[in-house]
This record gives C-alpha cells, structure tokens and sequence, in this order.
C-alpha cells in the first residue's frame, strides 16, 4: 500500500511537470511578446513596408537626412513614443520606426523569423536612400538588432538592456525547466556577435532585474572586437530611458 501511494505521488507529479513543460512550450510565444499597449495609436503612421505578404506601418521622422536610424524596441514597448525624444537626440539623422508584426497598425504575428526577416527587408529598402544606416536595439530588439548588423553593413549598433541568449534568460527565471528544449524564440546573440564588424556599444541598466549583468558581459566577449560599455548604475530594465546617462551615451556614440 506505501509503495502504491509513492508511485501514485511520482506519477502525478511527473504528470504535473509534464503539463507545465507543455504550458511552456504552446504558450511562450504569448509570454514574449506583448503587443497590447500599442494598438492604440496617438500618430498615424506615415511609412509602410510590405514583407513576405504581411504589411507593417510606422513613421519616418527628419525625412532626407544623408544617415538614416533604425530603432527596434522592447517586447512590450511603444515605440511610437520614442518619436520626440529620438528627433531631439538626433537630428541629423531620417529614423525609422517600425512596429514589429502584430504591434501597433502592423499585420501579421510576431515570432523571431519574422521579425529578423522584416528588419533584413527595412535595411534594405532604407539603406539605398542613405549614406549610411546606424541601428538601435533595446532588450528583445537587441536580438533583432544584432542579427540584422551580422547580416548587412551597418554603420554603428547600440544595444540597450541586452542578453547573449533568450534561453538563457528564460532559464534564470524557470530554472527547473528544460528551456533550451521546450525554445523556439531563441534569440541567441552570441552566435551572431562574432560576425558583426561595425562599431558596437552596450547600454546596462545597473538595477535590471530582467536581464542579468552576467548576460551582458558574455553576449560582450562574444564580440571579436570588444564592443564599448556603459552602465546606467540606478536605472533598471524599463527606466533607463529616463536617465541623462542613458541619452547622452547613446547621443556620443551615434556622433
């Protein structure tokens, strides 16, 4: 009877951990990308891209400047917001905002094929218009950001908040989980790093309690020629913006 009720406990268990296994698997597209607080839009959008039949639209701000600016945001950011604050930061440059699929007036669903594939097709509708095209990426659009310098010749890549790998991170905070199998969005940067040639510079945030310091400083040795650092000590993962540090580093950087 002891032995019934031990194999009983084990079974249902194993039956439990399976099902979060499952959970994980069939549900982590929705727990990485958060297009919800976009849809709304207090701008119409002035710039269309079509791509592999889905069509994404957002704004281009200093339209005609000779270097051009791609800014790839968060899993859960308005990039739309950026507009101001990008115009001031840097006004010699035309920047291009793109929401990624299924993200503000954008067509489709967003899953990491697709987002690597419409920042390749941005690139290259943007860069003939332009002497050079510099790159931003914050947190998940690092990982875009980084597999697009890998692939095209861009002139300078900031990464804001950045990780080495997707897995990795998920891993920190599912730690009994089997992440790197149950993964399909895996953004690992660090395969990509050791390609890129351009300029490169990391933006951390020194309270980010979503992507450790220890993911920063490996995606950075990754890189064939270390990239610069910068740390903005008292923000965190979502404030960093807001910090002087922060405008002025990217600011000097992009000069």
């Amino acid at each position: 009877m002891f032995w019934r009720v031990i194999a009983t406990m084990a079974a249902l268990a194993l039956l439990f951990y399976a099902g979060c296994c499952a959970a994980l698997y069939f549900n982590q597209r929705h727990m990485l990308y958060h297009p919800e607080a976009t849809w709304r839009l207090h701008h119409a959008p002035d710039f269309t891209l079509v791509n592999e039949g889905a069509t994404l639209r957002g704004w281009v701000m200093h339209a005609g400047q000779p270097g051009a600016l791609l800014y790839f945001g968060g899993n859960g950011e308005r990039i739309e917001d950026a507009r101001e604050e990008l115009v001031r930061w840097f006004p010699q440059r035309t920047i291009y905002l793109l929401p990624y699929r299924g993200y503000a007036g954008s067509d489709g669903e967003p899953d990491e094929r697709a987002l690597i594939s419409d920042a390749l097709a941005l690139f290259d509708e943007v860069s003939p218009k332009h002497t050079s095209v510099a790159v931003i990426g914050r947190s998940l659009g690092s990982g875009v950001a980084i597999q697009l310098a890998a692939q095209r010749s861009v002139e300078r890549l900031a990464l804001v908040t950045p990780f080495d790998s997707m897995v990795r991170v998920a891993q920190s905070f599912y730690p009994l989980m089997p992440v790197d199998w149950l993964a399909r969005e895996r953004f690992e940067s660090w395969r990509y790093a050791p390609r890129v040639r351009c300029p490169v510079l990391l933006l951390r945030a020194g309270e980010d309690q979503l992507v450790a310091a220890r993911r920063t400083a490996t995606l950075a040795a990754s890189f064939v020629t270390p990239p610069a650092q910068q740390v903005v000590p008292e923000a965190n993962h979502n404030t960093i913006q807001e910090y002087t540090d922060y405008r002025v580093g990217l600011s000097r950087f992009m000069q």
